[in-house]
């Protein structure tokens, strides 16, 4: 005859959830994690505060654009203008030749410069030496820890009348060409060096990603008779889709802000045609022409665009991929 044991409900815990099993939360939990972890809580006090000093605080000062700044005056300004200094960016054709310029170098940029390190991953992920993908690894990654003087520098010299570039025309075509000076030449000078500068550094994501592939999955893939492109498409890229669509959502989220520092030191007025952008207007109208109401107007203008497009991007990834970054 079998025996039921049956348990008494005041030996239930009275801090489980009915039918779970999970205890329920207690309060002043989140004190006794800080009490057992405060090491390790500790460590985000530095990023913490450089983003509330660096990064929110000075968003007060976005005020500004819509009151009258005078230098040395109140700093949040001598009088309510309301919307006097959008009214001037939107009819000015300077501003909207420079947004024009943010939005096609931040268009090539996204074109060239992301897919990029997701290739030279890929190849790096075939090399069966070690030795030499390291060798590789390290030429590539180099231009990432140069200073953007050094890398304007360079791009200066080499794309000079008397440059390496211009040096190699000459010798095979018998002609030079002035591509510092010219406008329709800033554009292919700057995303090459863009993509000569982040594609090593951006395939590490990319390849610690591809550490994670079940090797299973390519030994199902040899059976069914998949070549090593089938198995790249099928199963090394939804692999990684995860991380691909994470940074691709950041990298439209920094669309407008193309590269400042060096966009400054290699442009000049006989190529704003095609390189003054929206930071280096910002540069001249807000620092050298002191007019900062003006430029703190466009730039919460940029700002506004910038998260307009994060949001959209996370909201459609969500939405057709599944992934999002919240």
């Amino acid at each position: 005859m079998a025996m039921r044991l049956e348990v008494p409900p005041e030996s239930v815990p009275k801090d489980a959830e009915a039918g779970t099993g999970k205890p329920r939360n207690k309060p002043g939990g989140w004190k006794l994690a800080i009490k057992r972890d405060w090491r390790l809580y500790t460590l985000v006090l530095l990023p913490l505060a450089y983003f509330a000093v660096f990064r929110y605080l000075p968003m007060v000062g976005n005020v500004i654009a819509f009151r009258q700044f005078q230098p040395g005056g109140n700093i949040f300004g001598e009088k309510w203008v309301g919307l006097k200094y959008v009214t001037l960016f939107i009819n000015d054709p300077s501003f909207w030749q420079a947004f024009q310029n943010t939005v096609i170098l931040g268009v090539l940029t996204l074109l060239f410069c992301f897919p990029m390190p997701i290739i030279f991953a890929l190849l790096l992920n075939e090399l069966r030496s070690q030795k030499f993908k390291k060798l590789i690894q390290t030429v590539t990654y180099l231009p990432h820890f140069m200073s953007v003087v050094i890398i304007a520098g360079m791009i200066l010299q080499n794309f000079s009348m008397t440059g390496t570039v211009n040096q190699i025309g000459h010798a095979l075509f018998g002609t030079t060409v002035n591509f510092t000076q010219e406008a329709a030449w800033f554009r292919p000078m700057y995303i090459s060096s863009e993509v000569w500068q982040t594609m090593g550094w951006g395939a590490i994501l990319y390849l610690a990603a591809l550490t994670r592939v079940d090797e299973s999955l390519y030994e199902a893939a040899r059976i069914d008779g998949a070549n090593r492109w089938q198995q790249t498409w099928h199963v090394t890229l939804p692999a990684i889709r995860p991380t691909i669509i994470t940074l691709l959502i950041l990298n439209i989220g920094t669309f407008m802000a193309v590269g400042f520092e060096k966009i400054l030191l290699i442009y000049n007025p006989l190529n704003y045609a095609t390189s003054d952008v929206i930071s280096t207007y910002l540069y001249r109208v807000g620092l050298e022409s002191s007019n900062f109401s003006y430029a703190a107007a466009i730039g919460m203008f940029e700002s506004v665009i910038g998260l307009t497009l994060i949001l959209s991007a996370n909201a459609l990834s969500k939405r057709l991929a599944g992934t999002s970054l919240w």
